[in-house]
């Protein structure tokens, strides 16, 4: 009798499981963002789902068949405006099959992808549109488990920057990217209704606003608006714009309230600076799981070459990167605290760039009470603004791009050349350094009081003049 009750207590807790594994997951909501070459619906689910979507033509539609869901809100709130959606409309084709149309005033691609749970969501339908002559990135079945971030590859396509003409007088092209975005509120502020992402654009169109008002200089924006794009995406836009700087535009949290201060990031290849550094890049890294990139393929016939490429333009990348964060920092220091009075170095995906000097500044942390109030004022925005943009105008007015109208006020003696720094990052030697700035070893260790070679990662050298080195 004992045997039999416990077969029978198995059978039925064996039934019950299967009937929940079964059992149709609600599609609780349906969020929409538009982007400027694609538009992005996320069907927000209470269980795991499976999909299809296909296209139709005369009039064009996508259709969207969701096996195990039901309906659960209402297609009817979306805001339709500035997309080539004209309407939405659904169907329940059984009692556990959905059927969704997305009626078009025009063909798009569809790219579509399942989000697992993480911190910020539940199970996620996430359906891209690219407009025509925008094709969706070729994709590999998504995969959503952390993992750590895939080895940065040089892109295949050369960066688009004018070949350098004597006398040339081109601006300088500051990339400039908000954090987050979309999909991806980024961190959380105890002020109600205060994203990072919101922060973020407001500093960055600040900025935009204020280096586009410097002669010789141009701003140009990463993220024009409210909507989500992938990390390694964002330095792809910036390299087809021809940035001669990438500046990643952050206010992020932390495990304690108390944190404060103002950041400066650059890349780290080999381990973070500091386990705030470290616990930094690993939440930033998350932004493709949080916001839904899919898994974007690799082409793994570039890898080997891309890795030896990577080597050889990295470190000239990472030490402009360390000389320009350091003047930022700097002068961010006089309008508002530092967490950190050095830049520290960590594996931001972001700043894997090898070709555009790159780094990353924390404005503040939005998690603490104070910090967060501050960081939603025009006055302090417009303050950071201000300080970014300094630094960035002292490290071009040392180190302008060959072509440039800041290269052509040098060299006819209308701007006071001044001090030039460089900032030693790993894998430089004094020869190198002394090679890169056409001056002769001699001269460099003089200006820097050297008995010999010998240097160190971090330390920072005097560059003289071209005129004195050449006495």
């Amino acid at each position: 009798m004992r045997i039999g009750a416990l077969v029978t207590a198995v059978g039925v807790l064996l039934a019950a499981l299967a009937a929940e594994a079964f059992a149709a997951s609600d599609v609780r909501g349906v969020r929409l963002w538009r982007a400027p070459d694609n538009t992005r619906l996320v069907f927000d689910l209470s269980g795991p789902v499976q999909h299809s979507v296909f296209t139709l033509a005369a009039p064009d539609r996508i259709v969207i068949d969701v096996s195990g869901a039901k309906l659960a809100t209402n297609l009817e709130q979306l805001s339709l405006a500035n997309t080539p959606i004209t309407g939405v409309r659904s169907a329940q084709r059984s009692a556990d099959d959905l059927r969704v149309v997305i009626d078009l005033s025009a063909p798009v691609s569809p790219k579509s992808f399942t989000l697992a749970p993480n911190q910020q969501y539940g199970h996620r339908l996430v359906v891209d549109l690219f407009d025509q002559g925008s094709a969706p990135p070729a994709t590999q079945a998504p995969s959503v488990a952390a993992s750590a971030p895939p080895v940065p590859v040089t892109p295949t396509q050369p960066p688009p920057k004018l070949t350098p003409v004597p006398n040339g007088k081109r601006d300088i092209v500051v990339a400039i990217d908000a954090g987050h975005g979309g999909e991806d509120p980024g961190a959380l502020s105890p002020v109600k209704g205060q994203y990072e992402k919101n922060v973020t654009l407001a500093i960055a169109k600040e900025l935009q606003r204020q280096i586009n008002a410097e002669k010789g200089f141009r701003g140009e924006l990463v993220r024009t608006g409210d909507y989500f794009i992938p990390l390694r995406k964002r330095t792809e836009i910036a390299r087809k714009k021809g940035a001669d700087l990438f500046v990643s535009i952050h206010a992020d949290a932390a495990p304690r309230s108390s944190a404060f201060g103002a950041s400066v990031y650059a890349l780290s290849e080999r381990g973070a600076t500091s386990e705030t550094a470290r616990w930094l890049a690993d939440a930033e890294n998350q932004s493709d799981l949080i916001g839904g990139a899919g898994n974007v393929s690799l082409d793994d016939k570039d890898k080997m070459l891309a890795g030896v490429l990577l080597d050889l333009s990295m470190t000239a990348s990472l030490s402009s990167s360390l000389n320009v964060g350091q003047k930022v920092l700097s002068n961010m220091g006089g309008i508002t605290p530092l967490h950190k009075r050095r830049v520290e170095q960590a594996g931001f995906m972001v700043l894997k760039s090898p070709d555009i000097p790159s780094i990353l500044v924390e404005t503040g942390f939005i998690s603490n009470p104070n910090e967060a109030k501050k960081l939603h004022t025009a006055n302090h925005q417009q303050a950071l603004a201000r300080s970014i943009t300094s630094g960035v105008k002292q490290f071009f007015h040392e180190n302008p791009p060959p072509g440039t109208y800041v290269a052509w006020l040098r060299d006819e003696g209308k701007i006071a050349a001044g001090p030039r720094e460089h900032v030693v990052a790993r894998g430089e030697s004094l020869a190198l350094i002394a090679q890169r700035y056409q001056i002769s070893l001699a001269s460099l260790r003089s200006a820097n009081r050297l008995n010999g070679d010998v240097i160190k990662v971090g330390q920072t050298l005097h560059i003289p003049a071209t005129a004195l080195a050449a006495q």
